[in-house]
């Protein structure tokens, strides 16, 4: 897709409904729909943001980031994600969080930034944490800066996350499980699985009315 297609429905995009734990669950680890919002409620989740970055690649193809985290000793290590983190005191919203985070994690200038959409919130079982995705847009190719807490960056085409033929699945030992077979999006060589294929499921759908 080009981007600036993208550009063109940016208010249909904002405007229109999305697909919530409908679209979420099409890409979740069995563990995670066991969880219901009173569920959800009762363990008194940390809040966290992230920020998924839209913007034209050198050839003006649409393009989104996400980031390989640092191997740490966490139960998200080395896992993939989009920028983002925990919601500070001194943030004053989510969506300050969000931008926050992405910029000391890869660099992004906030003013830059123009954010349209925020998404349904993931809730995070192995870390207690419920994330709420923002959707945002940089009108021209940024060179991204990676912080110690990204060890890669993966810049990814709309269109492959587009394609029904990247959902697959993959057998994962985690924090909470062996061996258990999770749906996942192959993009860029990574298996992408979890909070954040869940996240990506529901954009793909709103996406898609373009």
């Amino acid at each position: 897709m080009e981007f600036s297609i993208f550009k063109e429905h940016i208010q249909l995009l904002s405007e229109t409904k999305i697909g919530g734990l409908e679209a979420h669950f099409k890409l979740a680890p069995e563990i995670r729909k066991q969880f219901s919002e009173q569920k959800i409620h009762a363990q008194n989740p940390k809040k966290a943001a992230v920020l998924v970055i839209f913007y034209p690649n050198t050839n003006g193809k649409l393009n989104f980031l996400l980031t390989l985290r640092a191997s740490y000793k966490g139960v998200h290590s080395s896992q993939i994600s989009f920028p983002g983190g925990k919601l500070d005191s001194k943030d004053v919203s989510l969506k300050s969080t969000a931008l926050r985070e992405a910029k000391e994690e890869v660099g992004i200038i906030e003013k830059d930034i123009s954010i349209f959409k925020e998404m349904t919130d993931v809730y995070i079982p192995p870390s207690n944490f419920i994330v709420t995705p923002y959707l945002g847009y940089i009108d021209y190719t940024p060179k991204f800066t990676k912080n110690y807490e990204v060890e890669a960056l993966i810049e990814v085409e709309l269109s492959d996350l587009l394609c029904d033929s990247v959902i697959s699945s993959t057998i994962l030992s985690t924090s909470y499980a062996k061996n258990i077979n999770v749906p996942c999006f192959k993009l860029n060589n990574y298996n992408v699985w979890g909070a954040t294929a869940m996240m990506l499921s529901e954009i793909k759908e709103l996406i898609r009315i373009i």
